[in-house]
């Protein structure tokens, strides 16, 4: 835990941000209706960070909240078939919401529906991950919640700082910023301690650190700063910067941009290499790709595996399996998770990528291996 100002990243100064919004910024708990107004100014803001080429994902929480009062459900603690009725409800609402701000600013709004399982189980992961990267490539704004709907009560993030938290880990964002009803991480409750003093940047998550999460507030909110805390060590262990500020204010964004004060989390050095570590140590082969020595130079260059350079292939394996790279002379080059099942692999090999929509029937990536979920051995 520090205060050096030169250790805080520059708002906005990154290629990819995630921006949680929770419930009680976003609906206006006497009318159980969005804030319009307050809306309006953070797709404001958005169209602000697309201008500067920043590619930005949403993850907005709401939907509970805005069908509890058409639907009569107005006790403080709902049943789980109760919440999924009421997020079946909100959930249209919440894209309309949504569609109509950033639509002012002739940007699309995409809505995708995420559990738990989504982000845990590898092919799924994979697709997630794709259809993401596909839509902000279109240019498009992601607005991600939790399928609340279908989650099971065991089976479920809860809140959504950890599902953006794991969805910052998924696209390897830079920054997540947290819009709250705090300015920060204190020492304390500052609503109870007038001794609480700011934490302006925490290098490293700590035990003492996560010690200072307390119990989700009152109200529509199902987080707090406990489940931030949570996030950070998520976020930044994936090599993301997360900020946490305040939401409730006019232009959250150009707030922050401007210098209102807040609490930067670093990210640990080693994140961005985690997963790789994982990928080249961790997992079992489940088959191997023969490539030639041009493909051989270019993935030491970088590069991702193009099916035009893969000569052969054996073992069996799906889409998201583990395999092992090879040169011609049997040596182990490269250990990556395939982008094709092996069936479909074996048709598009020694092909070029521009090939594969006929040779398969439907456009797949054009990589075997896309060079993020490869790692040199």
């Amino acid at each position: 835990m520090t205060s050096l100002p030169v250790l805080l990243p520059v708002f906005g100064d990154a290629r990819r941000i995630i921006i949680k919004i929770g419930s009680a910024l976003l609906v206006d708990p006497a009318k159980a209706a969005p804030r319009m107004a307050w809306l309006e100014g953070i797709a404001e803001d958005i169209a602000a960070l697309r201008a500067r080429g920043v590619e930005v994902i949403v993850v907005s929480s709401g939907a509970i909240a805005l069908a509890r009062r058409s639907l009569k459900l107005n006790q403080k603690k709902l049943k789980l078939e109760e919440k999924q009725a009421a997020a079946a409800v909100g959930q249209i609402r919440l894209a309309q919401a949504w569609a109509e701000v950033l639509g002012a600013h002739k940007l699309n709004a995409a809505q995708l529906l995420i559990t738990l399982e989504d982000t845990e189980d590898r092919r799924r992961y994979l697709n997630a991950r794709a259809t993401l990267t596909t839509l902000m490539g279109m240019g498009c704004i992601p607005v991600i919640n939790e399928n609340d709907s279908v989650a099971t009560a065991e089976i479920r993030f809860g809140d959504n700082d950890r599902l953006a938290a794991r969805v910052a880990e998924m696209v390897q964002a830079d920054q997540l910023l947290l819009l709250s009803d705090i300015d920060g991480l204190y020492t304390g409750d500052p609503k109870k301690d007038p001794t609480a003093k700011h934490i302006p940047v925490v290098e490293h998550m700590t035990a003492e650190i996560e010690a200072m999460g307390g119990e989700p507030p009152p109200g529509f909110s199902s987080g707090g700063m406990r489940t931030k805390l949570i996030a950070a060590r998520i976020a930044t262990g994936a090599g993301c910067a997360m900020l946490i500020g305040l939401g409730h204010v006019e232009r959250p964004l150009r707030a922050l941009q401007n210098g209102a004060p807040c609490t930067w989390f670093l990210p640990s050095p080693e994140g961005r290499t985690a997963r790789k570590r994982w990928i080249g140590g961790s997992l079992q082969p489940a088959g191997v790709l023969v490539v030639d020595d041009g493909a051989a130079k270019a993935l030491t260059k970088g590069k991702s595996l193009l099916p035009a350079g893969v000569r052969e292939l054996s073992g069996h394996f799906e889409r998201g399996d583990a395999i092992d790279v090879r040169n011609e002379a049997g040596a182990v080059l490269a250990r990556g998770l395939s982008a094709y099942s092996s069936e479909d692999a074996a048709r598009i090999i020694g092909h070029q990528s521009s090939e594969i929509e006929a040779l398969l029937g439907w456009r797949g990536r054009d990589e075997v291996i896309h060079r993020d979920d490869l790692v040199l051995l």
